[in-house]
């Protein structure tokens, strides 16, 4: 590969020596979207479209970071790990990480880029963070640090050093996905398992909205908080078995909501239904359905636009045109929403028809040009 020949170029010429090689892969949610935080399930997969790392040890405690996709570089200390405010800070924050935990780090070379569209909601940053912790699991530990041990300290750095307070989907379905397969993650236990997806003759299909409205992250608060204020009032009536919306039924939203609080009623009954879209939806992939795949996420689609309202009229006009094209088995927004990405299941031979009408007919309503990014499923991050 043409990236992982410049990474390696790279690296010889900076430090004269041969490095290790690493490939961590972004991620898409095939659906499952705003269950994370209300203790639900999610299906994501690792794609082809990844962060490529060229490492080696020092002889000293230095830290030298080189983002050949921007052009700038980091020089450091593992003495003294300093919050940048840049992209420097994901790789510090796991090293970080490794030290709290009393696992070995040293000094180290980092020559890295990638093949993730910046901006298109596939988690960079997320894929960056294990390929770091891969780099000082195989350099300094000799691989016996436990990968899902590794995600949990991807996140750990993005939650404690960088300041993002995310979930563990990213680094988890980065860390461990598997080509071919979704991860049926629960975000309660962490119990996952594989579903396998026939994705012969199939592929994934990302349409960037191009826009990225300034509600996002303050509606993001707002619906962590509606979910949470109608689980106390089931909770109130249910008794403390109720800990999250994962343990809310609809005939208990039906009683204790629907007439009360019809707001709260219409963002818990997404978040209970698609829980339920999920889990059909794994039982349809393992069957090699994928029409009622989906048609599972058409309606994911529409619990997220009408009930949940996270969309806007950019992607809700992407969903809708793509229903119109042969070849697509279903379509949804993904990610927080207002802005971003949808993601569509695309027949092979319909690939090119597909891309000229979403284009067309998008520029034609908007006057704006989405781009769109195929994808595959492939496995977690790797030594190469």
């Amino acid at each position: 590969m043409e990236l992982t020949h410049s990474l390696t170029a790279t690296f010889r010429a900076q430090f004269n020596a041969d490095p290790l090689l690493i490939c961590s892969p972004g991620r898409v949610n095939l659906i499952g979207e705003h269950t994370d935080y209300n203790e639900g399930f999610v299906l994501p997969a690792a794609i082809d479209k990844a962060i490529y790392l060229a490492v080696g040890p020092r002889s000293d405690s230095q830290l030298h970071f080189e983002a050949v996709d921007l052009q700038q570089s980091y020089t450091g200390s593992t003495d003294r790990l300093t919050k940048t405010n840049s992209w420097a800070d994901y790789l510090l924050g796991v090293v970080d990480q490794f030290q709290k935990a009393g696992l070995a780090t040293g000094g180290m070379n980092v020559v890295f880029g990638g093949t993730i569209p910046i901006g298109s909601g596939l988690s960079s940053s997320a894929a960056l963070e294990n390929g770091v912790g891969m780099a000082l699991n195989e350099l300094f530990n000799r691989g016996t640090v436990d990968r899902l041990d590794m995600v949990k300290l991807s996140k750990q750095a993005e939650n404690q050093f960088v300041g993002v307070q995310c979930g563990i989907m990213d680094m988890f379905a980065s860390m461990m996905g598997r080509a071919n397969h979704v991860i049926k993650l629960d975000c309660r236990s962490l119990e996952y398992a594989y579903a396998r997806i026939n994705m012969a003759g199939v592929r994934i299909v990302l349409c960037d909205s191009r826009v990225k409205h300034s509600l996002a992250e303050s509606e993001y608060n707002t619906r962590r908080a509606e979910c949470e204020a109608g689980v106390k009032m089931v909770q109130a009536a249910e008794g403390d078995t109720i800990r999250s919306l994962r343990d809310v039924t609809m005939p208990m939203l039906d009683k204790h909501l629907n007439q009360q609080e019809p707001l709260l009623y219409r963002r818990c009954a997404y978040v209970v239904q698609e829980n339920k879209r999920l889990l059909e939806a794994v039982n349809h992939l393992e069957s090699g359905n994928l029409y009622a795949f989906g048609q599972l996420m058409y309606g994911s689609h529409e619990g997220l636009s009408k009930m949940y309202e996270v969309s806007c009229p950019e992607l809700d006009m992407l969903v809708d045109i793509a229903r119109t094209v042969p070849g697509v088995f279903g379509g949804r927004m993904m990610g927080g929403g207002f802005g971003g990405c949808t993601i569509n299941l695309v027949q092979a031979d319909e690939l090119e028809n597909f891309t000229n009408v979403m284009r067309k007919r998008f520029l034609a309503r908007t006057g704006l040009e989405t781009l769109l990014h195929v994808c595959q499923t492939q496995n977690g991050t790797h030594v190469l």
